[in-house]
């Protein structure tokens, strides 16, 4: 690749490294370009440390709030008080996290399977731990608004911020290019008025830090058996009932597997700060459905920009047939939370995606 067409973090990777040939990537990731390589003279006994370095995809679409101003700040503020999470070096003015080798818990155990009682012990942990990290308690910049921040313990001001971002940051703000698709597959204003009284009510917790992404892909597991904790930029202050809930949304424990993650939980972090489960057995469900519901809208999106990132021909029938199985999983899923009466079957929703497809 040549100077004039790399991008600026390859760039930096390669000023970084000193060797272009040892620069690996850009790996796999939705949110940004990543680059991974070795330092010079970073040799070490065990095996040469690499350290990764990335930018943000341009013209991203982000579909969740973004609370803090770095990622890298966040994870320096976290050390001594968060196990598992990775190193920072500064390398002149590149700020680096070191990249940790071993495989994703998705790559050794798929979504729907179970995971090991080990790797189990140590999720726990980390909840147990993110308790413990209190509102006020952190020297990383925080880019909210202090409007925009629900009062300490109002589980209900917390989710209503969220369902507010879904609505004006995902929906409306798209709604310029995905209007007409949104209404084929039956979402409209009123699907928000309707997720609204299906989540009101929730039981006050005190608010601790939150992953807000804790899925199979964002935990690694090393040659040791030690499970680290990645890719922390959605992390924010707020309810911890909604950590466990995008947890087990995201994590598709089997069934048999699943209460007991949720027993363990509430012991780890009611140890830390009495009150963090309360009325949990009521307001899990709520959140998971405020989770169903927050998929329809950005899977919707995602899907149908990969199908036409760009003016150009239909796509193939596979790829259609794939991107309408996709989004009519995901409509059945929020059946209850929207009130969908009868979502759109996988032809109707095909039909939706290649007009869209041939518009856009």
């Amino acid at each position: 690749m040549s100077a004039q067409s790399a991008s600026p973090a390859l760039l930096r990777a390669v000023a970084v490294s000193g060797d272009a040939d040892a620069v690996e990537g850009p790996l796999h990731g939705y949110h940004h370009e990543t680059y991974v390589f070795p330092l010079p003279g970073g040799a070490e006994e065990d095996g040469q440390v690499r350290w990764k370095c990335r930018e943000p995809h341009p013209d991203l679409l982000w579909f969740d709030r973004r609370c803090f101003a770095s990622e890298e700040q966040l994870l320096r503020s976290l050390e001594g008080r968060i196990e598992g999470i990775p190193e920072l070096i500064d390398a002149g003015t590149a700020r680096l996290q070191r990249f940790v080798e071993g495989h994703t818990l998705g790559e050794l155990y798929g979504s729907g399977t179970e995971v090991p009682e080990p790797l189990v012990r140590q999720l726990i942990f980390l909840f147990h731990q993110l308790a413990a990290v209190r509102p006020g308690s952190l020297s990383a910049e925080r880019t909210c608004l202090p409007v925009d921040r629900a009062t300490e313990a109002d589980s209900s001001g917390f989710l209503e911020r969220l369902v507010l971002f879904t609505e004006e940051r995902v929906y409306r703000q798209n709604l310029p290019r995905f209007a007409g698709l949104f209404h084929t597959l039956g979402l409209d204003d009123d699907s928000f008025k309707t997720l609204r009284k299906q989540v009101a009510g929730l039981t006050e917790r005190p608010f601790c830090l939150l992953h807000a992404d804790l899925h199979r892909e964002n935990f690694v597991v090393d040659a040791d058996g030690r499970l680290w904790t990645i890719d922390w930029e959605l992390s924010m202050f707020g309810d911890p009932l909604y950590d466990l809930a995008t947890h087990l949304y995201l994590m598709r424990y089997p069934a048999d597997q699943e209460p007991g993650v949720i027993a363990r939980w509430r012991e780890a972090v009611d140890g830390v700060t009495p009150g963090s489960s309360a009325g949990y057995a009521d307001d899990l469900p709520k959140l998971l459905a405020y989770k169903r519901a927050q998929s329809v809208f950005t899977d919707v999106i995602r899907t149908a920009l990969t199908l036409a990132p760009a003016p150009g021909p239909v796509p193939d029938a596979d790829a259609l047939a794939r991107a309408a199985h996709k989004i009519e999983r995901v409509l059945i899923a929020a059946e209850g939370p929207l009130e969908i009466e009868k979502a759109p079957d996988v032809d109707a929703v095909k039909t939706a995606l290649e007009a869209w497809c041939r518009r856009a």
